[in-house]
């Protein structure tokens, strides 16, 4: 069964950056649809960015247009997401998960993913 593992979460200032990685276990990322979630304190959990199966994307969500890029290292059955120019309000708890089900391209609905990482946090604090 696929397992995902995130990690590279951490302090950072406003308007820095942060990489984050995905690294999966017992399946190939390419069987799935991929994405990425954050879920601020009080809030309702966001998708960020995802890929299809078929490697159709990667989608993103408005607000991280040009400054989160979701990237792919098949080699490594590993996925990062690079966020840049980060705000307070970004703060979170960041998931990876995975979507078994076959679409040409994915969503960003988090009802419709199956396998979860446990999260890394993000803090964006001066």
């Amino acid at each position: 069964q696929l397992q995902l593992v995130e990690s590279g979460g951490g302090l950072v200032q406003p308007g820095g950056s942060l990489g984050l990685s995905c690294a999966a276990s017992g399946s190939f990322l390419n069987y799935y649809t991929i994405g990425w979630f954050r879920q601020a304190p009080g809030k309702e959990r966001e998708g960020i960015s995802c890929i299809s199966s078929v490697d159709v994307g990667p989608n993103y969500l408005d607000s991280v247009k040009g400054r989160f890029t979701f990237s792919k290292d098949n080699a490594k059955n590993t996925v990062y997401l690079q966020s840049n120019s980060l705000e307070p309000e970004e703060t979170a708890i960041y998931n990876c998960a995975a979507e078994d089900q076959l679409r040409r391209e994915c969503v960003l609905s988090s009802s419709d993913y199956d396998y979860w990482g446990q999260g890394t946090q993000v803090t964006v604090s001066a």
